[in-house]
């Protein structure tokens, strides 16, 4: 008997047809503050209250809070966006861009939804969206790099100074 577990007799049986039963996608949050350098991809849904520096894949529905930026593509079933994008959008089922939000680029979804006061810059295409359709072309997220310096720092250049004879 296992103190934590349970034993094979008391698990839950699986699905008809499944095998092993498949874990509940869960809500991923990206707070405010955070920032997040990379593409984010889940199976459940993803909510950016933050920053997201690359493209964001979720299965079932990315959500964009106020004050919440996608510097990429999103590419979902539902897309619900109050803060910012700046990419392209593919929602299988819908978009709703809300009062005060903006996006930036291409939409391609079956419905759509444009709240009075919203920003709409990009071409929208409606109807059937297939499925792993992605964004095209697929623009390069700019990733954060150090400075370089202009000059090699072994080989600075110093004028001779003048001399006071002279």
């Amino acid at each position: 008997m296992a103190l934590f577990g349970s034993s094979e007799k008391n698990a839950a049986p699986a699905a008809p047809g499944r095998g092993a039963q498949q874990p509940a996608a869960g809500l991923s949050i990206i707070g405010a503050g955070m920032t997040v350098h990379g593409d984010v991809e889940t199976a459940g849904v993803i909510k950016v209250e933050g920053r997201v520096n690359g493209h964001v894949t979720a299965r079932q529905q990315v959500l964009v809070a106020k004050g919440g930026q996608i510097e990429g593509d999103v590419d979902t079933n539902e897309a619900v966006i109050g803060g910012e994008v700046h990419g392209a959008v593919i929602a299988r089922t819908r978009v709703e861009v809300q009062a005060g939000a903006a996006v930036q680029g291409d939409v391609t979804t079956k419905r759509i939804s444009v709240a009075e006061g919203a920003v709409l810059n990009g071409m929208v295409k409606m109807g059937e969206v297939e499925e792993g359709a992605r964004p095209a072309p697929a623009r390069p997220v700019a990733q954060p790099t150090l400075p370089r310096p202009s000059t090699s720092l072994a080989r600075v250049a110093v004028p001779p100074r003048a001399s006071a004879t002279q």
